[in-house]
């Protein structure tokens, strides 16, 4: 038993693939563009109201509160509170900076450079290296 087998020769052109995928998305885009607004036409008046209200307050920019600050203790003392607890952080982070500085090689080299043989030089080292 033979069997006769036929080879199919598919030739590419770019350009046309180029267009018709480019047309797909096109025509896929129109139609779901087209299938919404139909869908918005269909409905009754007080939901494509209400769809309306949301659409402009996504587009519009949000009213600035006209509440003042100080209308609620507790959170003005929330406030205070971080505020203070972010200036101890900082001056804590600056002290153990000074102090890593402080115990760094370049700095102790200086510190005894300077007190074997004090000059202008060394004390430059101390105030650069050791903050």
């Amino acid at each position: 038993m033979h069997v006769n087998h036929r080879q199919l020769s598919v030739t590419l052109q770019p350009l046309k693939l180029i267009v018709s995928i480019a047309a797909g998305i096109w025509l896929g885009c129109l139609a779901v563009g087209l299938t919404g607004w139909l869908i918005y036409k269909t409905l009754p008046a007080e939901q494509s109201q209400a769809l309306g209200n949301a659409a402009s307050q996504l587009t519009s920019p949000p009213a600035a509160k006209a509440k003042p600050e100080s209308d609620n203790p507790m959170f003005d003392q929330y406030r205070q509170i971080l505020r203070d607890s972010e200036a101890r952080q900082a001056q804590e982070a600056e002290q153990a900076e000074r102090q890593r500085s402080f115990n760094g090689p370049k700095c102790q080299f200086w510190m005894q450079q300077n007190q074997t043989a004090p000059s202008e030089k060394s004390r430059a080292a101390i105030y650069q290296f050791c903050g």
